[in-house]
């Protein structure tokens, strides 16, 4: 199996739960510091840090696997084959993972997954995505094909990719200058306007802009307004909510989100 789970690190978990419970997501895990939401697709963590902490407002890029030992030995396999990625097992402060990098030199954690199937009061028309903003594009969707996710055709003459994972939730690969890093964001199939009214009923402020590619809501960061100095450094104002992607319809999520 194979799901897209990033982890989103933030002082900030009761606005962020109002946020995502807004969106659709379903909380499925409730550990205090360490808090889990379904999607339709995808899966989200949260995790506690203190304000003022170099990684709050940070999300780090990550997926879900049924069997780390064996998600390892064929993500090496395919790793060796292309001469892309590298995959080794790795303990954790939550047990066994299984860590892959790629070419860029951009890591990051398959785990075990903690329960199944996404929770069905998810709403079925959020997606989560993770994207992963590199100066290499085309040797970090190389790495994504290694690990098993699945390549989604658009007939875009450009340097994006995007793939989707057996079990849920959205990967994409963004061309960017300068470090690796990763990006959050969610896709909706369904009407962006009637999300943007129920975001707004619930108090959160949004809107939807038509962009070059397509219809987009914003809705405003809950870390945004942290005064902290990583705040002023990588945390964006909103978080974007893309229109499900279809052949045609552009690259699916504003450059460096």
């Amino acid at each position: 199996m194979l799901r897209v789970r990033p982890v989103h690190f933030t002082s900030r978990m009761e606005p962020w739960e109002q946020l995502l419970t807004a969106l659709g997501l379903a909380k499925t895990t409730d550990d205090g510091a360490w808090r889990e939401f379904d999607a339709g697709a995808g899966r989200l963590a949260l995790h506690q840090v203190e304000a003022g902490a170099p990684n709050d407002g940070t999300t780090v890029f990550g997926v879900e696997v049924g069997d780390v030992a064996e998600f390892a030995r064929r993500t090496s396999i395919a790793g060796q084959e292309t001469g892309t990625t590298s995959a080794e097992l790795t303990g954790t402060d939550h047990g066994e993972s299984c860590r892959i990098t790629g070419p860029d030199g951009f890591s990051f954690l398959a785990d075990k997954a903690a329960h199944g199937a996404n929770c069905a009061d998810a709403d079925p028309a959020l997606a989560v995505v993770g994207v992963w903003f590199t100066p290499e594009p085309a040797a970090a969707a190389q790495t994504l094909r290694d690990i098993g996710a699945r390549y989604r055709p658009v007939p875009d003459d450009d340097e994006t990719a995007d793939f989707t994972a057996k079990n849920g939730g959205v990967l994409m690969v963004r061309p960017a200058s300068g470090t690796p890093r990763s990006g959050l964001g969610f896709e909706y199939d369904g009407d962006l306007d009637a999300l943007r009214d129920r975001l707004t009923v619930g108090g959160l402020e949004a809107g939807v802009t038509e962009e070059a590619f397509s219809r987009t809501l914003h809705v405003a960061n809950p870390d945004a307004d942290s005064q902290t100095p990583a705040a002023s450094l990588h945390v964006p104002p909103t978080l974007w909510i893309s229109k499900r992607r279809i052949e045609g319809s552009g690259n699916g999520v504003p450059d460096d989100a």
